[in-house]
């Protein structure tokens, strides 16, 4: 009887080898297939389907079994005609319902944790600094005079934003070398704001200041290399603004430092790269080359001395590594000269062997060594004025671009034959490297100077030194910098200073500006719209330095300026520095249209063409 009622009361959800597998939710679809069941007990354990195995009707066993059987089963039990479902299939509803108010409690749960951490994060983590149109001027009060003005872009604290460093007379009154020497002040400014950063006293005018890492590696500090107009050479930690190290004079024995400190490879080999420095006799025109250590600033070896007669204005010194790695450093009075790293390193140390870096010969720089196989090789010996490293582009070392007073010139760095020549007068500041053509190749700008109060600009392409582009421009000050930024589409945009085109007359080469000459204009050149200047700022003063620096995170350049004021007997020059953003400056700029072009450029196509524009690191150095 036990059997016959385990066999006949199965639960819902266990599998029988009759029906297969069993649903619970299915419970409701298969009612009425349940309902025509009607499980009999007979006397002899069967259980038959409604009838007997001889079509009879069962007899009941007992009064019991006549009860059992008078009773109605639940599943035949019907409201308004519709089959109930049977308890097994209510509980396990039930069980799912509980399951699904689980998981979604665990989901809104989940959500909600989520959404908490995001706005932490978004209150607790600061975001990058925004340059936004970082617009600021900072006036630094009155500077006791100066023959220089040293200017340097560099990230000092970290924040992605380059800040400024410059160096500047405080008093002739006061000395820090023997009393007859004028105090300076080294200066860091946030490139965001403004604001003081640090700032260091100096014993004498700096002539150079030159930030850059001396250990290669991620990790490597920033190190200021501060070259004096003296005797002074000093390392200061760009973060903190302390002095790390400072050339003992006396090893200069009676010489003066004639040019900025150069960088050189790792000669002690003590993983950090050293350096150069070239000092001037004071009494006899001996130049001497002394190698200096770059983590401890003590010299590598003895003074290397060279008898030249300087006839004109010093050149380099500047280091040069050629193709195969060879290392000369460039010098000379009206001339450029070359000297072997080799030879210098050698007797320094006094020693006949050289590191294996700095035992590789440039076979063609080779050749030009005098007849009587003299340490110096000729380079370019006609009334040089400048000289600069300028990128090669099919090449992975630099041509020399070399400004006489007759011209332009540009030799190629491996052989050092003639590139292009270009003939011209008045030329003195340096010319502005940058991409005006299509053919990636840096082009100059140069400014020379046409009459008084006058000066003509002019873009030189760098493959074939034709002029590609000119114009004439009033400016009395002299030798105004002029700079570049580089755009993300390989072109250039050039900076420079004139007074005001306003007055323009289109029929004529000259321009009569209607503002005083104090006043000078910011102007920059897009090689997309050569007939177009934007006028961007001005000043009344007169600018002696400018830098342009790039600002990564906002692909936005900006243009760092050094002016002083006008003097007046009694009175010094006040010093001012000021910071443009040229993104926010490109869109506030005022368009001076120097001739009609063809079609007419609309201003809203313009600034368009404007807004669009993202600045890139330089991929070139000079």
């Amino acid at each position: 009887m036990a059997t016959v009622l385990s066999r006949a009361l199965k639960l819902p959800g266990k599998k029988s080898p009759d029906l297969g597998e069993y649903d619970p939710l299915t419970q409701a679809d298969s009612d009425e297939s349940e309902d025509d069941l009607v499980l009999n007990l007979q006397k002899n354990g069967g259980v038959k389907n409604g009838k007997s195995p001889l079509g009879e009707a069962p007899e009941p066993d007992s009064d019991a079994e006549v009860a059992e059987a008078a009773k109605p089963h639940l599943s035949e039990v019907t409201t308004e005609g519709y089959p109930s479902e049977p308890l097994g299939g209510l509980e396990q509803k039930a069980a799912s319902s509980l399951v699904s108010y689980v998981r979604t409690s665990v989901f809104l749960l989940t959500l909600g944790i989520s959404m908490i951490l995001v706005l932490l994060c978004a209150f607790l983590i600061p975001c990058p600094p925004r340059d936004l149109h970082s617009t600021w001027s900072r006036h630094l009060g009155s500077q006791g005079g100066g023959d220089v003005s040293p200017l340097e872009l560099a990230d000092v604290n970290g924040d992605g934003l380059r800040d400024v460093l410059l160096s500047f007379v405080m008093s002739r009154n006061g000395s820090a070398v023997g009393g007859s020497r004028p105090a300076a002040n080294l200066v860091c400014l946030s490139g965001m704001n403004g604001s003081t950063l640090w700032s260091s006293l100096l014993p004498e005018e700096a002539r150079d200041i030159t930030c850059l890492e001396l250990m290669p590696g991620s990790l490597a500090e920033t190190i200021c290399l501060v070259t004096g107009t003296h005797k002074m050479l000093s390392a200061f930690n760009a973060t903190s603004g302390k002095a790390i190290w400072t050339l003992n004079p006396n090893y200069l024995s009676n010489g003066t430092l004639a040019a900025p400190v150069v960088v050189l490879p790792d000669l002690d080999e003590d993983g950090v790269r050293d350096l150069v420095v070239l000092a001037i006799g004071e009494l006899q025109p001996d130049l001497c080359f002394l190698l200096v250590s770059g983590r401890t600033g003590s010299p590598v070896g003895r003074p290397v001395k060279y008898n030249i007669v300087g006839v004109r204005n010093l050149i380099g010194p500047q280091v040069y590594i050629t193709a195969n790695g060879a290392v000369y450093i460039l010098f000379g009075f009206g001339n450029i000269q070359a000297v072997a790293l080799r030879d210098i390193f050698v007797q320094a140390q006094n020693r006949d062997s050289s590191p294996p870096s700095l035992q590789i010969e440039e076979p063609e720089w080779e050749k030009r060594r005098s007849i009587n196989l003299s340490e110096l090789i000729d380079v370019y010996s006609d009334g040089v004025e400048l000289l600069q490293m300028v990128k090669a582009p099919d090449s992975n070392c630099s041509n020399l671009l070399i400004t006489t007073r007759q011209g332009l010139v540009l030799l190629r760095g491996q052989n050092l034959t003639p590139y292009w020549t270009l003939r011209l007068q008045g030329l003195r500041s340096p010319p502005t490297p940058g991409y005006f053509t299509d053919d990636q190749t840096l082009d100059f700008l140069l400014q020379i100077q046409d009459g008084v109060g006058m000066k003509k600009m002019m873009v030189v392409d760098g493959d074939s030194g034709s002029v590609v582009w000119s114009y004439r421009a009033p400016c009395h000050m002299k030798e105004t910098p002029a700079t570049s930024a580089v755009t993300s589409d390989r072109k250039s945009v050039f900076l420079f200073w004139a007074e005001g085109l306003s007055a323009a007359s289109p029929n004529s080469d000259i321009i009569l500006g209607t503002e005083p000459p104090s006043l000078h204009h910011l102007y920059l050149l897009h090689p997309a719209f050569p007939s177009i200047l934007l006028d961007l700022a001005n000043t009344t003063g007169t600018v002696t330095a400018s830098e342009v620096g790039i600002n990564d995170l906002w692909k936005d350049a900006f243009y760092v300026t050094r002016t002083t004021g006008p003097s007046s007997e009694g009175h010094p020059a006040a010093l001012v520095v000021s910071k443009l953003s040229l993104r926010w400056a490109l869109m506030e700029g005022q368009m001076a249209q120097l001739q009609e072009s063809t079609p007419k450029i609309g201003r809203g196509e313009l600034r368009r063409f404007l807004s669009r524009i993202k600045f890139v690191e330089a991929p070139y150095e000079i």
